[in-house]
């Protein structure tokens, strides 16, 4: 076993003596050593009950004959964070998240590794770690949260309550209910109930086959949910006892990226999974670009549409069948899916969806009746973003597929906030976010807050926002995001002036500034590198590494 290296031989008795000082016994050095990574924090609604998962799983580990060692990373919930300088630290936490998981995992080599993220950035950050150590991995996700209900029984979340501050801005919503949505909008643990950033990872866990079929969509609070954990908790024993069992690298393959990503495009997951996508893939040696990216997009259909993009949320997606329900339909387009990817329950991802049921017509849409024929996110090109840009198209009204109109422009999300809510921003415009990406933010902090205003000040069908930022998973409309080169590096982006036309034509993948070559030039010529905004500390150092939204925002090794 791998943690013989720690655990075997009589020069590895302080060591062992170590060990029993934790509790272990002579008939443990034997076991297989799982390390439990555990992303528990009582903050975070996504990761305030992990830990009594961490002992469920712990003490299902210890059952099937394993010896667990659980460990903790950090987790940030965007949502508390958002709308401050909390924010910043949401994306460079990814990275951290990845050490953490190296470290702990190297420093002292198990035998398996399970698990237990949940929201935004721990989710990808446990994946890079997991490819890293390539060892036998299971992601066990701490579970979707069920969504709220209003005054009059429908489904609301957390965008329900951001959308409302604006509406109370303008008069639209009172005090009341936006009291109202406050305390009932998010009624328990688990990640945000909609097809945010959070659960779309958590279901491309399952195509990636690093997880049990359920992983995505069922509610944290169920029963269900307690058995998943506790089998998957069984399973990483029995994998870690094998010689010849895959490990995180074995399943993380091209063909399963291809799976995942066509996943992605057909349940019209967040717009971060293209970045976390990239990191993974540079992570597990698998080459990825946003061309490949666009190319599965143009080709899988739109088949199910969830929160923001939709009334329905992760509950009923499970309803209807889960994520192997999308996938089995999806793989009825020829070289679409490749089925016989591996996952963790021993399966091929094929036998896997062979057994889920056939859609339901409603949540999960029949090809014949896809909302569209391709993906959910749409990759962009174009003089205002050479390398590529993003745009959930699955949340955009199909009056604002194309859209063209003069820039209005923020220098920061603070003052994108203040500008919206003020009344700067009229039916038409184009708003510009910039100096929010990876290196200029620093750490692409999420646009969540203007976004939602667009929408509850009722310009959502008439607004188009671009930024060399990034979007909640909650974000809808036309919403172009991850512009690469970003501001900071000189990007187009950072050459806009007040009036530009910009042109935005999703079905057609185009986004441009209307302004002369020449014209840029000269701007160009003009235009100074700005000041860091943070100069000590971490932000500091991640700035200096961070590398672009078209690579995943991944560090520079060098």
């Amino acid at each position: 076993m791998r943690s013989d290296i720690m655990k075997k031989g009589a020069e590895r008795a302080p060591h062992r003596a170590l060990m029993r000082a934790t509790g272990i016994k002579s008939e443990d050095i034997r076991k297989p050593f799982i390390g439990v990574c555990n992303s528990y924090t009582n903050i975070v609604p996504g990761h305030c009950h992990l830990q009594e998962v961490g002992r469920t799983v712990c003490d299902a580990i210890r059952a099937a004959g394993g010896v667990p060692y659980e460990f903790n990373t950090i987790a940030i919930c965007d949502g508390i964070a958002m709308g401050h300088a909390g924010m910043k630290y949401s994306l460079p936490s990814r990275e951290l998240i990845a050490d953490c998981v190296e470290a702990m995992g190297t420093a002292h080599p198990f035998d398996g590794l399970i698990c237990i993220p949940n929201c935004d950035k721990i989710v990808p950050g446990m994946l890079m770690g997991a490819m890293r150590l390539n060892i036998p991995t299971i992601f066990a996700s701490g579970g979707p949260m069920a969504a709220g209900k209003g005054k009059r029984g429908e489904a609301t979340d957390l965008i329900t309550i951001f959308e409302g501050v604006a509406g109370h801005q303008i008069g639209a919503i009172s005090d009341a209910d936006l009291e109202y949505l406050e305390c009932t909008a998010c009624p328990g643990a688990g990640s945000c109930s909609g097809m945010f950033t959070a659960n779309s990872m958590n279901c491309l866990c399952e195509a990636l086959g690093l997880a049990l079929p359920g992983n995505g969509t069922i509610l944290a609070e169920s029963p269900e949910r307690i058995e998943l954990w506790k089998r998957a908790a069984r399973r990483i024993v029995e994998l870690a006892g094998d010689p010849e069992a895959l490990t995180a690298r074995d399943f993380a393959t091209e063909k399963s990226f291809h799976n995942a990503l066509a996943l992605d495009m057909a349940m019209g997951g967040s717009s971060n999974t293209v970045l976390h996508t990239l990191a993974v893939a540079t992570e597990a040696g698998v080459k990825l670009d946003l061309a490949k990216l666009d190319e599965i997009s143009r080709k899988t259909p739109n088949i199910c549409k969830v929160s923001p993009s939709s009334h329905y949320h992760m509950e009923d997606v499970g309803r209807a069948g889960g994520i192997m329900a999308i996938i089995k339909e999806i793989s009825r387009l020829p070289g679409l899916i490749d089925p016989t990817a591996p996952t963790v329950s021993g399966l091929t991802l094929g036998e896997e969806y062979a057994v889920a049921p056939a859609p339901d017509g409603e949540v999960i849409r029949t090809l014949e009746n896809a909302y569209s024929q391709s993906g959910g996110l749409a990759i962009l090109f174009g003089n205002l973003a050479a390398s590529g840009c993003v745009v959930k198209a699955a949340g955009v009204a199909p009056k604002m597929l194309t859209h063209r109109g003069p820039a209005v422009i923020f220098e920061s999300q603070e003052e994108a906030c203040e500008g919206i809510l003020g009344g700067k921003v009229k039916a038409g415009d184009v708003v510009i976010i910039r100096y929010e990406g990876p290196k200029g933010g620093p750490g692409m902090q999420e646009m969540l807050a203007p976004t939602s205003y667009i929408m509850g000040r009722g310009l959502g069908e008439s607004v188009a926002l671009i930024t060399d930022g990034r979007f909640s998973g909650g974000t809808r409309g036309a919403c172009i995001g991850h512009v690469s080169p970003e501001a900071a590096a000189g990007g187009v982006i950072a050459l806009v002036e007040p009036g530009d036309l910009v042109s935005i034509d999703i079905p057609n993948r185009r986004v441009e500034l209307e302004v002369a070559p020449e014209v840029l030039e000269e701007r160009r010529k003009k235009w100074r590198k700005p000041e860091p905004r943070f100069k000590t500390g971490y932000l500091a150092r991640y700035a200096m590494a961070a590398t672009s939204a078209d690579t995943g925002g991944v560090l520079k090794s060098n």
